[in-house]
């Protein structure tokens, strides 16, 4: 497996405020990384430690190898790196900006061209390329900050927000781009949309006052829910209690809970239940297996901690 991003005990702090307190992260090629944390909870330090942006105040950061304190241009030339916002030059065009960009990162004449036209394709940027980027819509702007980024085909992405301020088609659209471009890179995603978790990330992991509280595929991280693969029962109005007694007796239902006129069954056989709606000829209107949430889960693991500093 070759990892492209390697955290070890990273630490930053500003004063007597420890933002980012030491964090282990190791992030291979092929993987999409889901950056997840209440706000202030060091996402974005972390991420600007690792772009080179900021130094970390004690621990290390590699990236494709390099350290990221002893060889910083090294470390950028494999960086594309979208910071929430993505500050660019307003005054400049969406093609002056990038023909900018292209430069600073050592391209010229045809290579240059090349690269300009092959991402702002990818990008979807050709009707606004000759706008002044302060003229644009913040999706546009965001797309914008995305080329700047994937400019260079670097080894190792890391985007905050990517998909802040896109139409429901444009989110659709770069997030397919991210999966795509994933095959070969390393890509870590700081996001408030925890469906996009789902929808992008090969994993996730939740800070949250700077430490690592959990790391895990989505899926990993979805089983934490209380609810996750419980059965919920919708039955037939006026029957609750038939229903709710006739499962009870079943004796290998862990716990049975009602909430808006459903029962959910806790460590319950699908297959179980539904023969005994069946032989007790129980009237339910519907029974499904419940996934849970990434949003309880979070809530669950980050919780706590805020409300200890509220």
């Amino acid at each position: 497996m070759s990892l492209l991003i390697v955290l070890e005990k990273l630490s930053k702090s500003f004063g007597q405020f420890t933002a980012v307190d030491g964090i282990d992260l190791a992030v291979p090629k092929g993987e999409v990384l889901g950056f997840l944390g209440p706000n202030g909870a060091g996402k974005s330090t972390t991420m600007k430690m690792i772009s080179g942006f900021l130094e970390p105040s004690s621990g290390s950061a590699r990236v494709a190898g390099f350290d990221i304190a002893q060889s910083p241009v090294e470390v950028k030339r494999r960086i594309g790196y979208m910071p929430e916002g993505a500050p660019s030059y307003g005054e400049m065009t969406a093609a002056t900006f990038l023909s900018f960009v292209a430069e600073i990162r050592g391209f010229r004449g045809a290579e240059k061209n090349r690269r300009i036209d092959e991402t702002v394709d990818r990008v979807r940027l050709a009707e606004v390329f000759h706008q002044p980027i302060d003229t644009l819509s913040k999706g546009f702007k965001r797309r914008v900050g995305l080329a700047q980024a994937m400019l260079h085909d670097p080894e190792v992405l890391i985007l905050d927000e990517p998909t802040d301020g896109l139409d429901p088609n444009q989110k659709h659209h770069v997030r397919g781009l991210i999966k795509e471009m994933a095959r070969d890179k390393a890509i870590i995603i700081s996001t408030h949309i925890l469906e996009e978790v789902e929808a992008v990330c090969s994993r996730a992991v939740i800070i949250a006052q700077g430490r690592l509280l959990a790391d895990g595929t989505p899926e990993e991280l979805l089983a934490r829910d209380p609810h996750h693969q419980a059965l919920v029962i919708t039955p037939v109005s006026g029957s609750e209690d038939q229903v709710r007694a006739a499962l009870a007796a079943m004796g290998q239902i862990e716990a049975i809970t009602g909430r808006d006129h459903q029962l959910r069954l806790t460590g319950a056989s699908h297959k179980d239940v539904s023969a005994a709606i069946r032989d007790k000829n129980l009237q339910i209107e519907e029974l499904y297996v419940e996934r849970g949430t990434l949003d309880d889960v979070f809530r669950q693991i980050t919780a706590p901690r805020e409300s200890a500093h509220a």
